[in-house]
């Protein structure tokens, strides 16, 4: 017997491309179906994974994604190192190490051997990196002109820092955000590419593994971080705006302590974007108590990937729900979330 739901009442009756940006898209499609239709105590944390406890009793977390770059190789690195740091990274931001990876690949016949040869290649070299060993997996092909190359599902599992008491419900009033890097340099790469722009200098995809940084700084501090978010699509703008609507909170975002770097900032003046909505790769926001704020950032400055690492903003009770960006010079305008699509095939 086939069981009845009901559909929700949606805004379009075919998914557009914008459903997949994390903006305001992506929100509606998961509010009104797969958060209300799968509903349940893990993913009601609404979290970049899931955590859970084995009959074992060791803290564990599970994260899964799936990877659709265009172009597959890009400035910096390609989509099987993207897929592999992605997946260590949802499991950082949930507070815990990846130990293990599984592999799906979906290959799109007519992808040359080199290139797919040059992928695996890549993931094995970031997994060692990462410190993950990838443990199963599955392969299938597609007909010519039935994928684009190539398509990668990393699912993940790792084990939760004793120190960690990771989630949006431990979020206060008061609570500092720090950002570890350069933002937008991930979506302006890409757009590079495939808009043909050239730079002065060099402009490469910040992919890269954050589990090892995390562990550090929940070393030292444990449960002053509240939260940890990496803000891949949508930008730092969506994330922030996630986080506010979920902890019912506001926040106050400070334009001259985001760090960009100027090659991006340009590049971001010449497309007409903001570089608020444009995805990262490379770092990650951390909500840190006020009192440890300081000493959190300077940590996060002498690790491998915080040199550029910033504070930017303060969790605050007024206008909740909002955030609200002081300018450069002094004026405040609300940031909403990212409505439609930016930079489609961005991960």
């Amino acid at each position: 017997m086939q069981l009845q739901c009901p559909m929700p009442q949606l805004d379009f009756d075919k998914i557009m491309l914008g459903h997949g940006s994390g903006g305001v898209l992506t929100h509606k499609l998961l509010e009104s179906g797969i958060f209300e239709l799968f509903k349940n105590d893990l993913l009601d944390e609404r979290h970049d994974g899931a955590i859970f406890s084995l009959p074992a009793g060791t803290r564990t977390a599970f994260s899964t994604d799936s990877y659709v770059v265009s172009p597959v190789f890009f400035p910096g690195g390609n989509i099987g190192e993207l897929a592999v740091n992605g997946t260590v990274n949802d499991l950082a931001m949930c507070g815990a190490n990846a130990q293990y990876l599984s592999l799906g690949l979906i290959l799109e016949e007519g992808l040359p051997m080199q290139s797919f040869w040059d992928i695996l290649v890549a993931i094995k070299f970031a997994a060692q990196k990462a410190g993950v060993q990838i443990v199963t997996g599955d392969t299938k092909v597609v007909e010519r002109g039935k994928g684009d190359q190539i398509f990668i599902n990393t699912s993940g599992i790792g084990t939760v820092h004793p120190k960690a008491q990771i989630g949006f419900r431990q979020v206060q009033a008061g609570d500092k955000i720090l950002i570890s890097g350069m933002v937008a340099t991930h979506g302006v790469a890409i757009m590079s590419v495939r808009e043909g722009l050239e730079f002065e200098t060099t402009l490469e995809s910040d992919t890269c593994n954050l589990n090892h940084t995390v562990m550090h700084l929940l070393d030292a501090f444990g449960e002053k971080i509240h939260l940890l978010r990496d803000p891949t699509r949508g930008g730092v703008a969506t994330t922030l705006n996630e986080i506010a609507r979920d902890t019912r909170l506001g926040i106050d975002l400070w334009q001259k302590n985001i760090p960009v770097s100027e090659a991006v900032a340009g590049a971001c003046e010449l497309l007409g974007l903001d570089p608020l909505y444009v995805a990262n790769e490379g770092i990650f926001m951390a909500f840190v108590a006020a009192d440890a704020a300081d000493a959190c950032l300077e940590q996060l400055r002498s690790l491998e990937y915080g040199a550029q690492a910033a504070i930017i903003g303060e969790v605050v009770e007024a206008h909740p729900r909002q955030v609200v960006l002081t300018s450069k010079i002094g004026g405040k305008r609300v940031v909403n979330m990212l409505i439609g699509e930016q930079l489609p095939r961005i991960c």
